[in-house]
Protein backbone atom coordinates (compact mmCIF):
# COMPACT_ATOMS: atom_id res chain seq x y z
CA UNK A 1 0.00 0.00 0.00
CA UNK A 2 1.35 3.42 -0.93
CA UNK A 3 1.53 6.26 1.59
CA UNK A 4 -1.67 8.35 1.45
CA UNK A 5 -1.02 10.66 4.42
CA UNK A 6 -2.28 14.20 3.77
CA UNK A 7 0.09 17.11 3.32
CA UNK A 8 0.29 18.84 6.75
CA UNK A 9 -0.07 22.22 5.03
CA UNK A 10 -3.53 21.17 3.80
CA UNK A 11 -4.95 20.92 7.34
CA UNK A 12 -7.37 23.54 8.62
CA UNK A 13 -6.09 25.83 11.40
CA UNK A 14 -8.40 24.12 13.96
CA UNK A 15 -6.72 20.80 13.13
CA UNK A 16 -3.44 22.31 14.35
CA UNK A 17 -4.85 24.34 17.27
CA UNK A 18 -3.83 23.92 20.88
CA UNK A 19 -6.10 22.17 23.36
CA UNK A 20 -6.64 25.51 25.11
CA UNK A 21 -7.78 27.18 21.86
CA UNK A 22 -10.10 24.25 21.11
CA UNK A 23 -11.71 24.29 24.58
CA UNK A 24 -12.25 28.08 24.39
CA UNK A 25 -14.02 27.70 21.04
CA UNK A 26 -16.09 24.78 22.34
CA UNK A 27 -17.32 26.72 25.37
CA UNK A 28 -18.36 29.70 23.25
CA UNK A 29 -20.19 27.48 20.78
CA UNK A 30 -21.77 25.40 23.55
CA UNK A 31 -23.32 28.51 25.13
CA UNK A 32 -24.79 29.45 21.75
CA UNK A 33 -26.14 25.95 21.06
CA UNK A 34 -27.80 25.60 24.47
CA UNK A 35 -29.41 29.04 24.18
CA UNK A 36 -30.51 28.31 20.60
CA UNK A 37 -32.16 25.06 21.72
CA UNK A 38 -33.81 26.63 24.79
CA UNK A 39 -35.16 29.64 22.91
CA UNK A 40 -36.45 27.83 19.82
CA UNK A 41 -37.31 24.19 20.62
CA UNK A 42 -40.28 23.69 22.97
CA UNK A 43 -39.04 20.21 23.95
CA UNK A 44 -35.74 21.62 25.21
CA UNK A 45 -37.39 24.54 26.98
CA UNK A 46 -39.61 22.10 28.89
CA UNK A 47 -36.72 19.72 29.60
CA UNK A 48 -34.37 22.46 30.80
CA UNK A 49 -37.05 24.07 32.96
CA UNK A 50 -37.92 20.68 34.49
CA UNK A 51 -34.24 20.25 35.38
CA UNK A 52 -34.19 23.70 36.98
CA UNK A 53 -32.02 25.25 34.28
CA UNK A 54 -32.98 28.66 32.92
CA UNK A 55 -31.56 30.79 30.15
CA UNK A 56 -29.54 32.75 32.70
CA UNK A 57 -27.74 29.58 33.75
CA UNK A 58 -26.80 28.93 30.14
CA UNK A 59 -25.31 32.39 29.68
CA UNK A 60 -23.31 31.95 32.86
CA UNK A 61 -21.68 28.66 31.87
CA UNK A 62 -18.04 28.81 32.90
CA UNK A 63 -16.84 25.26 32.19
CA UNK A 64 -17.61 22.50 29.73
CA UNK A 65 -18.12 20.12 32.67
CA UNK A 66 -21.30 22.04 33.54
CA UNK A 67 -22.91 20.37 30.54
CA UNK A 68 -23.50 17.34 32.81
CA UNK A 69 -26.29 19.34 34.55
CA UNK A 70 -28.39 19.24 31.39
CA UNK A 71 -30.87 16.44 30.57
CA UNK A 72 -30.20 13.78 27.95
CA UNK A 73 -31.92 13.53 24.59
CA UNK A 74 -32.96 10.06 23.42
CA UNK A 75 -34.27 8.67 20.15
CA UNK A 76 -37.71 8.44 21.81
CA UNK A 77 -37.72 12.26 22.21
CA UNK A 78 -37.21 12.68 18.48
CA UNK A 79 -40.02 10.23 17.71
CA UNK A 80 -42.39 11.91 20.16
CA UNK A 81 -41.81 15.21 18.35
CA UNK A 82 -42.26 13.69 14.87
CA UNK A 83 -41.97 15.07 12.28
CA UNK A 84 -40.64 18.62 12.75
CA UNK A 85 -41.08 19.35 16.47
CA UNK A 86 -37.33 19.35 17.20
CA UNK A 87 -36.53 22.01 14.59
CA UNK A 88 -35.14 25.29 15.94
CA UNK A 89 -35.82 27.32 12.80
CA UNK A 90 -38.99 27.88 10.74
CA UNK A 91 -39.66 25.05 8.31
CA UNK A 92 -39.17 27.52 5.45
CA UNK A 93 -35.48 27.82 6.46
CA UNK A 94 -34.93 24.05 6.33
CA UNK A 95 -33.27 23.14 3.03
CA UNK A 96 -32.84 19.39 3.60
CA UNK A 97 -34.63 16.65 5.56
CA UNK A 98 -33.25 13.18 6.28
CA UNK A 99 -34.73 10.37 8.35
CA UNK A 100 -33.93 6.97 9.77
CA UNK A 101 -35.56 3.84 8.33
CA UNK A 102 -38.16 3.73 11.10
CA UNK A 103 -38.11 -0.07 11.23
CA UNK A 104 -38.88 -0.06 14.95
CA UNK A 105 -41.48 2.71 14.89
CA UNK A 106 -41.73 6.24 13.58
CA UNK A 107 -38.57 7.37 11.82
CA UNK A 108 -36.36 9.95 13.47
CA UNK A 109 -36.40 13.08 11.32
CA UNK A 110 -33.52 15.54 11.09
CA UNK A 111 -33.36 18.90 9.33
CA UNK A 112 -30.58 21.06 7.90
CA UNK A 113 -30.41 24.72 6.97
CA UNK A 114 -28.36 25.70 3.94
CA UNK A 115 -25.49 26.56 6.30
CA UNK A 116 -25.84 23.17 8.05
CA UNK A 117 -25.47 21.41 4.69
CA UNK A 118 -22.36 23.47 3.95
CA UNK A 119 -20.89 22.64 7.36
CA UNK A 120 -21.61 18.95 6.80
CA UNK A 121 -19.90 19.01 3.39
CA UNK A 122 -16.82 20.71 4.85
CA UNK A 123 -16.59 18.22 7.74
CA UNK A 124 -16.94 15.31 5.34
CA UNK A 125 -14.19 16.81 3.17
CA UNK A 126 -12.02 17.15 6.29
CA UNK A 127 -12.79 13.52 7.18
CA UNK A 128 -11.94 12.20 3.74
CA UNK A 129 -8.68 14.14 3.62
CA UNK A 130 -7.74 12.73 7.04
CA UNK A 131 -8.53 9.25 5.75
CA UNK A 132 -6.10 9.60 2.85
CA UNK A 133 -8.42 10.79 0.09
CA UNK A 134 -6.92 13.45 -2.19
CA UNK A 135 -8.40 16.10 -4.46
CA UNK A 136 -8.89 14.71 -7.98
CA UNK A 137 -9.34 11.14 -6.68
CA UNK A 138 -12.24 9.21 -8.20
CA UNK A 139 -14.61 8.21 -5.38
CA UNK A 140 -17.01 5.29 -5.87
CA UNK A 141 -19.91 5.76 -3.42
CA UNK A 142 -21.82 2.57 -2.64
CA UNK A 143 -23.66 3.92 0.39
CA UNK A 144 -27.42 4.18 -0.15
CA UNK A 145 -28.83 7.50 -1.35
CA UNK A 146 -32.16 8.93 -0.20
CA UNK A 147 -33.40 9.56 3.34
CA UNK A 148 -30.37 7.66 4.70
CA UNK A 149 -27.60 10.21 5.31
CA UNK A 150 -24.74 8.02 4.07
CA UNK A 151 -24.88 8.50 0.30
CA UNK A 152 -25.50 12.24 0.10
CA UNK A 153 -23.16 12.97 3.02
CA UNK A 154 -20.33 11.15 1.28
CA UNK A 155 -21.24 12.73 -2.06
CA UNK A 156 -21.19 16.36 -0.91
CA UNK A 157 -17.98 15.83 1.07
CA UNK A 158 -16.10 14.24 -1.82
CA UNK A 159 -17.18 17.05 -4.15
CA UNK A 160 -16.16 19.64 -1.55
CA UNK A 161 -12.69 18.07 -1.40
CA UNK A 162 -12.39 18.30 -5.17
CA UNK A 163 -12.88 14.64 -6.07
CA UNK A 164 -14.68 13.06 -9.02
CA UNK A 165 -17.78 11.34 -7.61
CA UNK A 166 -19.35 8.16 -8.97
CA UNK A 167 -22.77 8.02 -7.19
CA UNK A 168 -23.53 4.32 -7.60
CA UNK A 169 -25.58 3.83 -4.39
CA UNK A 170 -26.19 0.33 -3.02
CA UNK A 171 -27.16 -2.88 -4.80
CA UNK A 172 -26.55 -4.13 -8.36
CA UNK A 173 -23.40 -5.91 -7.22
CA UNK A 174 -22.31 -7.13 -10.66
CA UNK A 175 -22.67 -3.60 -12.04
CA UNK A 176 -20.65 -2.22 -9.11
CA UNK A 177 -17.80 -4.56 -10.01
CA UNK A 178 -18.02 -3.56 -13.68
CA UNK A 179 -17.79 0.14 -12.77
CA UNK A 180 -14.84 -0.47 -10.44
CA UNK A 181 -13.07 -2.21 -13.30
CA UNK A 182 -13.99 0.36 -15.96
CA UNK A 183 -13.84 3.69 -14.06
CA UNK A 184 -10.78 2.72 -11.96
CA UNK A 185 -11.74 4.63 -8.79
CA UNK A 186 -9.12 5.42 -6.17
CA UNK A 187 -11.56 5.34 -3.25
CA UNK A 188 -14.64 3.34 -2.30
CA UNK A 189 -17.12 4.42 0.39
CA UNK A 190 -19.34 1.57 1.55
CA UNK A 191 -20.40 -0.48 4.56
CA UNK A 192 -17.79 -3.12 5.44
CA UNK A 193 -20.31 -5.96 5.09
CA UNK A 194 -21.25 -4.89 1.54
CA UNK A 195 -17.57 -4.52 0.69
CA UNK A 196 -17.23 -8.22 1.51
CA UNK A 197 -20.01 -8.95 -0.97
CA UNK A 198 -18.15 -6.93 -3.63
CA UNK A 199 -14.94 -8.83 -2.93
CA UNK A 200 -16.79 -12.11 -3.31
CA UNK A 201 -18.21 -10.94 -6.65
CA UNK A 202 -14.78 -9.88 -7.89
CA UNK A 203 -13.43 -13.32 -7.07
CA UNK A 204 -16.47 -15.03 -8.62
CA UNK A 205 -15.69 -13.21 -11.86
CA UNK A 206 -12.08 -14.36 -11.67
CA UNK A 207 -10.73 -10.90 -10.79
CA UNK A 208 -8.03 -10.63 -8.14
CA UNK A 209 -9.36 -7.98 -5.70
CA UNK A 210 -5.78 -6.81 -5.13
CA UNK A 211 -5.50 -5.90 -8.81
CA UNK A 212 -8.14 -3.14 -8.73
CA UNK A 213 -7.34 0.56 -8.71
CA UNK A 214 -8.69 1.04 -5.16
CA UNK A 215 -6.26 2.64 -2.74
CA UNK A 216 -8.60 3.73 0.09
CA UNK A 217 -11.69 2.07 1.56
CA UNK A 218 -13.80 4.37 3.77
CA UNK A 219 -15.99 1.98 5.74
CA UNK A 220 -18.75 2.98 8.15
CA UNK A 221 -22.43 2.79 9.17
CA UNK A 222 -21.92 -0.42 11.20
CA UNK A 223 -19.42 -1.70 13.79
CA UNK A 224 -16.38 -3.54 12.42
CA UNK A 225 -13.21 -4.79 14.02
CA UNK A 226 -9.48 -4.29 13.55
CA UNK A 227 -9.35 -7.92 12.46
CA UNK A 228 -11.79 -7.02 9.68
CA UNK A 229 -9.46 -4.15 8.72
CA UNK A 230 -6.60 -6.62 8.31
CA UNK A 231 -8.86 -8.90 6.25
CA UNK A 232 -9.87 -6.03 3.95
CA UNK A 233 -6.32 -4.75 3.55
CA UNK A 234 -5.00 -8.25 2.85
CA UNK A 235 -7.65 -9.07 0.25
CA UNK A 236 -7.78 -5.66 -1.45
CA UNK A 237 -4.31 -4.11 -0.96
CA UNK A 238 -5.79 -0.79 0.19
CA UNK A 239 -5.95 1.36 3.31
CA UNK A 240 -9.12 0.53 5.25
CA UNK A 241 -10.23 3.47 7.41
CA UNK A 242 -13.22 3.95 9.67
CA UNK A 243 -15.72 6.81 9.52
CA UNK A 244 -18.36 7.50 12.16
CA UNK A 245 -21.58 9.45 12.25
CA UNK A 246 -25.28 9.21 12.89
CA UNK A 247 -28.15 11.07 11.34
CA UNK A 248 -29.43 12.52 14.62
CA UNK A 249 -26.12 14.34 15.15
CA UNK A 250 -25.34 15.16 11.51
CA UNK A 251 -24.66 12.07 9.42
CA UNK A 252 -21.28 10.57 8.48
CA UNK A 253 -18.30 12.76 9.28
CA UNK A 254 -18.76 13.29 13.03
CA UNK A 255 -15.48 11.43 13.60
CA UNK A 256 -12.83 9.98 11.32
CA UNK A 257 -9.81 7.73 11.46
CA UNK A 258 -6.54 9.19 10.15
CA UNK A 259 -4.83 7.05 7.55
CA UNK A 260 -1.37 7.71 8.98
CA UNK A 261 -2.22 6.32 12.44
CA UNK A 262 -5.36 4.13 12.19
CA UNK A 263 -5.60 4.27 15.97
CA UNK A 264 -9.17 5.40 16.56
CA UNK A 265 -11.48 8.07 15.19
CA UNK A 266 -10.83 11.74 15.88
CA UNK A 267 -14.05 13.52 16.89
CA UNK A 268 -14.37 16.92 15.19
CA UNK A 269 -14.72 18.60 18.56
CA UNK A 270 -15.07 22.08 17.12
CA UNK A 271 -18.59 21.02 16.05
CA UNK A 272 -19.54 18.15 18.40
CA UNK A 273 -18.83 17.81 22.10
CA UNK A 274 -18.47 14.16 23.19
CA UNK A 275 -19.05 12.56 26.59
CA UNK A 276 -18.90 8.98 27.81
CA UNK A 277 -21.51 7.93 30.34
CA UNK A 278 -22.40 4.84 32.31
CA UNK A 279 -25.32 3.50 30.25
CA UNK A 280 -27.20 2.41 33.40
CA UNK A 281 -26.71 5.40 35.72
CA UNK A 282 -26.03 8.23 33.25
CA UNK A 283 -22.93 9.22 35.24
CA UNK A 284 -20.22 10.91 33.19
CA UNK A 285 -17.12 8.71 33.03
CA UNK A 286 -13.52 9.94 32.76
CA UNK A 287 -11.60 9.67 29.51
CA UNK A 288 -10.27 6.15 29.03
CA UNK A 289 -13.25 4.33 30.55
CA UNK A 290 -15.67 2.47 28.30
CA UNK A 291 -19.30 3.51 28.24
CA UNK A 292 -22.02 4.99 26.06
CA UNK A 293 -21.13 7.81 23.69
CA UNK A 294 -23.13 11.06 24.06
CA UNK A 295 -22.97 14.07 21.75
CA UNK A 296 -23.96 17.73 21.97
CA UNK A 297 -23.95 19.68 18.73
CA UNK A 298 -22.14 23.03 18.84
CA UNK A 299 -23.01 24.63 15.48
CA UNK A 300 -26.21 23.02 14.13
CA UNK A 301 -28.87 25.57 13.23
CA UNK A 302 -31.94 23.63 12.10
CA UNK A 303 -31.84 20.92 14.75
CA UNK A 304 -29.46 21.26 17.68
CA UNK A 305 -29.11 18.12 19.82
CA UNK A 306 -28.21 18.32 23.49
CA UNK A 307 -26.54 15.32 25.15
CA UNK A 308 -27.87 12.85 22.59
CA UNK A 309 -27.49 9.23 23.69
CA UNK A 310 -26.07 7.33 20.72
CA UNK A 311 -26.24 3.85 22.35
CA UNK A 312 -22.77 3.23 20.87
CA UNK A 313 -20.16 1.80 23.25
CA UNK A 314 -16.60 3.13 23.15
CA UNK A 315 -14.09 5.18 25.15
CA UNK A 316 -12.54 8.65 24.73
CA UNK A 317 -8.77 8.84 24.27
CA UNK A 318 -6.28 11.71 23.79
CA UNK A 319 -5.65 13.02 20.29
CA UNK A 320 -2.71 11.77 18.25
CA UNK A 321 -2.73 12.82 14.58
CA UNK A 322 -5.06 15.70 15.54
CA UNK A 323 -5.56 17.60 18.83
CA UNK A 324 -9.20 16.45 19.00
CA UNK A 325 -9.88 13.44 21.19
CA UNK A 326 -10.35 10.03 19.66
CA UNK A 327 -12.99 7.39 20.15
CA UNK A 328 -12.02 3.75 19.91
CA UNK A 329 -13.64 1.74 17.14
CA UNK A 330 -17.23 1.12 18.22
CA UNK A 331 -17.38 -2.27 19.95
CA UNK A 332 -21.15 -2.52 19.75
CA UNK A 333 -24.41 -0.85 20.67
CA UNK A 334 -26.36 -1.25 23.86
CA UNK A 335 -29.35 -2.30 21.73
CA UNK A 336 -27.22 -4.87 19.81
CA UNK A 337 -25.94 -6.53 22.96
CA UNK A 338 -26.96 -10.16 23.39
CA UNK A 339 -27.34 -11.28 27.01
CA UNK A 340 -26.98 -15.05 27.00
CA UNK A 341 -27.30 -16.77 30.35
CA UNK A 342 -25.98 -13.68 32.11
CA UNK A 343 -23.06 -13.05 29.73
CA UNK A 344 -22.93 -9.93 27.55
CA UNK A 345 -21.95 -10.66 23.96
CA UNK A 346 -21.61 -8.48 20.84
CA UNK A 347 -21.48 -9.57 17.17
CA UNK A 348 -18.08 -7.87 16.85
CA UNK A 349 -16.66 -10.39 19.35
CA UNK A 350 -17.86 -13.23 17.14
CA UNK A 351 -16.39 -11.50 14.07
CA UNK A 352 -12.97 -11.32 15.73
CA UNK A 353 -13.00 -15.06 16.45
CA UNK A 354 -14.24 -16.07 12.99
CA UNK A 355 -11.48 -14.06 11.32
CA UNK A 356 -8.89 -16.05 13.28
CA UNK A 357 -10.03 -19.31 11.61
CA UNK A 358 -8.80 -19.52 7.98
CA UNK A 359 -11.48 -21.99 6.82
CA UNK A 360 -14.38 -19.70 7.80
CA UNK A 361 -15.81 -16.80 5.79
CA UNK A 362 -16.50 -13.47 7.57
CA UNK A 363 -20.15 -13.71 6.45
CA UNK A 364 -22.11 -14.74 9.56
CA UNK A 365 -25.26 -14.16 11.61
CA UNK A 366 -26.14 -14.63 15.28
CA UNK A 367 -29.50 -16.46 15.56
CA UNK A 368 -31.37 -16.26 18.85
CA UNK A 369 -34.00 -18.89 19.68
CA UNK A 370 -35.79 -20.31 22.72
CA UNK A 371 -37.23 -23.83 22.94
CA UNK A 372 -37.29 -23.97 26.73
CA UNK A 373 -36.84 -21.49 29.58
CA UNK A 374 -33.47 -20.16 28.35
CA UNK A 375 -32.32 -18.35 25.22
CA UNK A 376 -30.05 -20.22 22.84
CA UNK A 377 -27.60 -18.81 20.31
CA UNK A 378 -26.55 -20.38 17.02
CA UNK A 379 -23.87 -18.93 14.78
CA UNK A 380 -24.60 -19.29 11.08
CA UNK A 381 -21.25 -19.10 9.32
CA UNK A 382 -19.96 -20.17 5.92
CA UNK A 383 -16.85 -22.10 5.07
CA UNK A 384 -14.63 -20.39 2.53
CA UNK A 385 -14.64 -21.52 -1.11
CA UNK A 386 -11.13 -22.92 -0.81
CA UNK A 387 -11.91 -24.96 2.31
CA UNK A 388 -13.12 -28.55 2.10
CA UNK A 389 -16.23 -29.80 3.90
CA UNK A 390 -14.03 -31.61 6.42
CA UNK A 391 -11.97 -28.47 7.03
CA UNK A 392 -15.19 -26.51 7.50
CA UNK A 393 -16.55 -28.97 10.05
CA UNK A 394 -13.28 -28.85 11.98
CA UNK A 395 -13.40 -25.04 11.87
CA UNK A 396 -16.96 -25.07 13.24
CA UNK A 397 -15.81 -27.16 16.19
CA UNK A 398 -12.88 -24.79 16.71
CA UNK A 399 -15.22 -21.78 16.70
CA UNK A 400 -17.50 -23.33 19.35
CA UNK A 401 -14.48 -23.96 21.55
CA UNK A 402 -13.10 -20.43 21.07
CA UNK A 403 -16.45 -18.83 21.96
CA UNK A 404 -16.68 -20.95 25.11
CA UNK A 405 -13.10 -20.22 26.17
CA UNK A 406 -12.98 -16.48 25.36
CA UNK A 407 -16.56 -15.27 25.92
CA UNK A 408 -17.72 -17.89 28.39
CA UNK A 409 -20.93 -19.17 26.79
CA UNK A 410 -21.87 -22.28 24.84
CA UNK A 411 -23.25 -21.74 21.35
CA UNK A 412 -24.22 -23.92 18.42
CA UNK A 413 -22.50 -23.45 15.07
CA UNK A 414 -24.46 -23.96 11.84
CA UNK A 415 -21.79 -24.46 9.20
CA UNK A 416 -23.13 -23.43 5.80
CA UNK A 417 -21.93 -23.79 2.23
CA UNK A 418 -20.22 -20.77 0.64
CA UNK A 419 -22.58 -17.93 -0.38
CA UNK A 420 -25.39 -19.17 1.90
CA UNK A 421 -25.60 -16.30 4.40
CA UNK A 422 -27.71 -13.42 3.12
CA UNK A 423 -25.64 -10.66 1.57
CA UNK A 424 -26.06 -7.08 2.70
CA UNK A 425 -26.76 -4.24 0.27
CA UNK A 426 -26.16 -1.78 3.11
CA UNK A 427 -26.01 -2.51 6.83
CA UNK A 428 -25.70 -6.21 7.62
CA UNK A 429 -28.39 -7.86 9.76
CA UNK A 430 -26.06 -9.54 12.22
CA UNK A 431 -28.69 -10.57 14.79
CA UNK A 432 -31.67 -12.72 13.76
CA UNK A 433 -34.20 -13.05 16.56
CA UNK A 434 -36.30 -16.20 16.16
CA UNK A 435 -37.51 -16.29 19.77
CA UNK A 436 -41.30 -16.60 20.17
CA UNK A 437 -43.05 -13.29 20.74
CA UNK A 438 -44.33 -12.80 24.24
Amino acid sequence: MIDRSPDPSSLEPIERASIEQLRELQLSRLRWSLSHAYDNVPHYRRAFDAAGIGSGDIAALTDLAELSRFPFTAKADLRENYPFGMFAVPRSEVSRVHASSGTTGRPTVVGYTHEDVRTWAKLMARSLRAGGVRPSDIVHIAYGYGLFTGGLGAHYGAEELGCTVVPVSGGMTERQVMLIQDFEPDVIMVTPSYMLALVDELERQGIDPRSTSLKIGVFGAEPWTNDMRLEMERRLDLHAVDIYGLSEVMGPGVAMECVDTKDGLHVWEDHFYPEIIDPLTGEVLPDGQEGELVFTSLTKQAMPVIRYRTRDLTRLLPGTARPMRRIEKITGRTDDMIILRGVNLFPTQIEELILKIPALSPHFQCVLSRSGPLDELALRVERRHDASVAEGEQAGTELRTMVKNTIGVSVAVELLEPDSVERSLGKMRRIVDERPKR
